[in-house]
């Protein structure tokens, strides 16, 4: 795993130094968009709806539309004036009972890892968080976004789980429980032997995705198969849920290299700012690369530069 967020936990005097780890993760398969008749990828341009011309990310603010019509746009120099707390700093607001805490309050999970030559200060932590069977509230900053967050053992662990704000917990009026009749003692008495016959320990592990799992098993199968289902594509593949930055970076240098191709004076027009990648999504693009096929990128690059040098003689 690679650390997400470095910084220490704050409660008293003390300072515990931590790494920040995604405690969970997906497994579903993700697909993208493409044209049926051909299998070509779907691409998508930003339009303004104002003036009709393309818009560079950089370009992009937010904005905010009011019920009276009014729209607010803000920049990153208005969202740094917001209040947040220390960046690398997760401070204990309090220590409340773990059993007062409402499971549906929780949200993204982390693990904490100690960060210093001595764990001393995490053990002493993790002990007295286990023997006072307390959960400190804290709070916790994470790509600029301050949430209330619950600090907690699991095993020999700490994990910080980001809560939801109470008002973000919607209230459950449902009037067809108003008038809800009462279950008889008899009635209640059956559903709890049927409970007691069908109770046992939690082992998650009994239980698997069956839908992942088939869904991998007909991809796996179309390919072995063949047919006008497979498409064959050199292109290097993206998520729907890549940052635009990097499917604009993508686009320029492809742009830039059918330019080369072409006229060898000319220089290729890159108009897009390099995207700025977390270290996550520099692997996954390093990773996707490497499955390209290197002979061809080879024998394209040596016809370049032969065109070159040819161009250049002759000049």
């Amino acid at each position: 795993m690679r650390s997400i967020w470095k910084g220490s936990i704050a409660f008293g005097l003390v300072n515990v130094p931590v790494k920040v780890y995604s405690a969970t993760e997906t497994h579903d398969i993700r697909f993208h968009q493409v044209h049926g008749k051909d299998g070509g990828r779907i691409k998508y341009d930003r339009i303004c709806s104002e003036c009709g011309k393309s818009v560079q990310f950089a370009d992009i603010d937010k904005a905010y539309d009011s019920p009276d019509g009014e729209r607010v746009i803000l920049t990153d120099e208005d969202f740094d004036k917001l209040p947040a707390a220390e960046k690398h700093e997760i401070p204990v607001l309090e220590f409340v009972p773990t059993d007062q805490i409402d499971p549906i309050l929780f949200d993204k999970s982390y693990f904490l890892e100690p960060d210093s030559s001595s764990p001393k200060a995490y053990v002493l932590l993790r002990q007295t968080l286990l023997e006072t069977e307390r959960t400190a509230l804290v709070h916790f900053t994470l790509r600029q976004k301050t949430r209330l967050a619950a600090l907690r053992v699991r095993g020999d662990v700490l994990v910080i789980q980001t809560l939801l704000w109470p008002d973000e917990v919607r209230a459950a009026e449902f009037p067809s429980l108003d008038d809800a009749p009462k279950a008889r003692p008899q009635e209640v008495k059956m559903a709890t032997s049927l409970v007691e016959s069908m109770s046992s320990d939690l082992d998650p592990t009994e239980y698997t995705d069956d839908y992942q799992i088939e869904l991998r098993k007909l991809i796996d199968d179309t390919i072995a198969n063949g047919g006008e289902k497979v498409v064959h594509t050199e292109e290097e593949s993206s998520d729907d849920g890549e940052d635009a930055e990097v499917v604009d970076l993508v686009a320029a240098l492809q742009r830039s290299v059918e330019a080369a191709g072409k006229n060898a004076k000319s220089a290729p027009e890159t108009n897009t700012e390099p995207a700025k990648k977390s270290p996550a999504k520099k692997a996954q693009a390093k990773k996707a690369t490497a499955t390209k096929t290197p002979a061809k990128k080879a024998a394209a690059t040596k016809a370049a530069a032969s065109k070159n040098a040819e161009t250049q003689k002759r000049a």
